[in-house]
């Protein structure tokens, strides 16, 4: 298995990385927000909650 940060083989101590270095540099890019997951859930939170609203609604008249 190699480190998914620079590619060298990883060590057991810091697994799945090859190096504390390597891992603490993962974790800054977790903080930093460079890793996300898409969405298509509305910035706005009200719009959020309208939307979820809405969904309800229309599953409660399909059933």
């Amino acid at each position: 298995m190699s480190c998914p940060i620079c590619g060298k083989e990883t060590d057991a101590k810091a697994r799945p990385f090859c190096s504390k270095r390597c891992a603490d540099l993962d974790l800054a890019r977790w903080l930093n927000g460079n890793y996300a997951v898409p969405s298509d859930d509305p910035e706005d939170i009200e719009a959020a909650i309208e939307a979820a609203e809405q969904a309800a609604a229309a599953s409660d008249k399909l059933h």
